[in-house]
């Protein structure tokens, strides 16, 4: 496929977007909301064909809950486009500036980037979600989904390239790569001058891949490698809730809690109530020497369980001596995702919350509430886990660079 073609289109696209009138953005994304709603059979025929190649391929049962459609989940799709439609916009906001003694008046206001590619794998209601807020924050997006879901998301691509058309803007305003070749994903990495801005959403291998490779900006997002630490001051019940909630109610996410710390102070009463519950979903548990010896029969942790994002039903384990070791351990093994701890000590939830290195930390919450709808951004495009211009839930505004514009009445310096 010519990736070439795709940004050329995209660049006249984004110059028409980026001048769009909100409320033109906003009819386009009430076209979209109602053509998902309107195409649900055919969205879920497409998907019927992935789930089928995917389960002859033997996903995990895992991957396939995160590639499954439903009417329920197409209609959520559509409700996420009308809630991006509601947010304010974030183009020509002043976010600084001043007037200079001189007369000159100088303004900072957020501006769309441009093209947006985005580089994703097993989900197809990331192809709606990044089409609407790239479509409210000015930018064209190109969209380059994985094999597994590569029917789902050509059909829902159309969809709303048309439903966009149909509202009076640029169909090239939403693109998506006809084909999920390696070439392809080289290319769109390396199209300098026709990408702005690259963000790859998926695994670990994915998003090294891009960032190790691509020579157009990238924002490294989504491996989430997220602790609970269960310290000895904390409610037992409580810190349980937490971990169940976290490691169970959607394992395949990348908020979901990968590996368990608990002080050894509170282990030997905390651990076996836990497995317990966890046994109600049949997690496995990999442990440290420790909790297995409280445990009795668990399976022992290797050094690369402690640097792995199951995304399954698959948690480490470790007992720790301090808020400290836990720190430690987190700051070492985590992917800069969301860490938590369960304390009711106001100076170790104080120490957790300074010195751990993420883009979420939790006292006393489940991790999966990193998410920019719990967060009240709308939807979100992914977790960055960077910290160079968007650190965390990225919605509208991680979407759009700054300029300054300077009025002057004949200034010369």
């Amino acid at each position: 496929m010519d990736v070439s073609l795709l940004t050329s289109q995209a660049k006249d696209a984004a110059l028409r977007l980026a001048a769009a009138p909100t409320s033109l953005k906003n009819a386009a994304l009430m076209h979209m909301a109602e053509a998902l709603e309107a195409n649900i059979p055919l969205i879920l025929r497409e998907n019927g064909r992935d789930l089928e190649n995917a389960r002859q391929n033997q996903m995990s049962e895992a991957m396939l809950d995160r590639l499954a459609l439903s009417e329920a989940r197409i209609r959520d799709m559509a409700d996420g486009v009308r809630q991006v439609a509601r947010l304010a916009d974030p183009v020509g906001e002043v976010v600084g500036g001043e007037r200079r003694p001189n007369g000159l008046n100088i303004r900072k206001v957020r501006v769309p980037f441009g093209v947006i590619a985005i580089i994703y794998e097993a989900r197809p209601n990331v192809t709606a979600d990044s089409a609407a807020l790239c479509l409210k924050s000015g930018n064209a997006v190109i969209l380059r989904g994985g094999k597994e879901a590569f029917r789902s998301n050509n059909a829902i691509a159309g969809i709303l390239s048309a439903a966009v058309c149909e509202a009076g803007l640029p169909e090239a305003c939403i693109q998506m790569v006809s084909d999920t070749s390696r070439e392809t994903a080289n290319a769109l990495m390396r199209a300098n001058g026709g990408i702005d801005l690259l963000i790859p959403r998926g695994g670990a291998g994915l998003i090294r891949a891009c960032v190790e490779n691509a020579t157009v900006p990238v924002i490294q997002t989504g491996t989430g490698i997220c602790h609970i630490y269960v310290d000895e001051s904390a409610d037992e019940a409580m810190a349980e809730d937490i971990v169940f909630n976290a490691k169970t109610s959607r394992p395949s996410v990348c908020n979901a809690c990968e590996c368990l710390l608990v002080h050894r102070g509170i282990a030997e009463s905390f651990l076996p109530r836990m497995k317990r519950r966890l046994d109600e979903k049949q997690v496995e548990l990999r442990c440290c020497p420790s909790s297995a010896a409280i445990l009795g029969g668990a399976r022992a942790a290797t050094d690369a369980d402690y640097d792995t994002e199951f995304l399954d039903y698959i948690l480490a384990v470790k007992v720790v001596d301090s808020v400290e070791d836990a720190i430690s351990h987190i700051n070492r093994h985590g992917t800069g995702h969301s860490e938590c701890i369960v304390t009711h000590s106001l100076d170790n939830a104080r120490l957790f919350q300074l010195t751990v290195d993420a883009a979420a930390v939790y006292v006393n919450a489940s991790t999966r509430f990193t998410d920019g709808g719990e967060f009240g951004l709308g939807a979100e495009i992914g977790i960055s886990t960077q910290k160079m211009h968007a650190r965390g839930p990225m919605g509208l505004r991680e979407l759009t660079s700054c300029k300054y514009l300077i009025d002057g009445d004949g200034h010369v310096r």
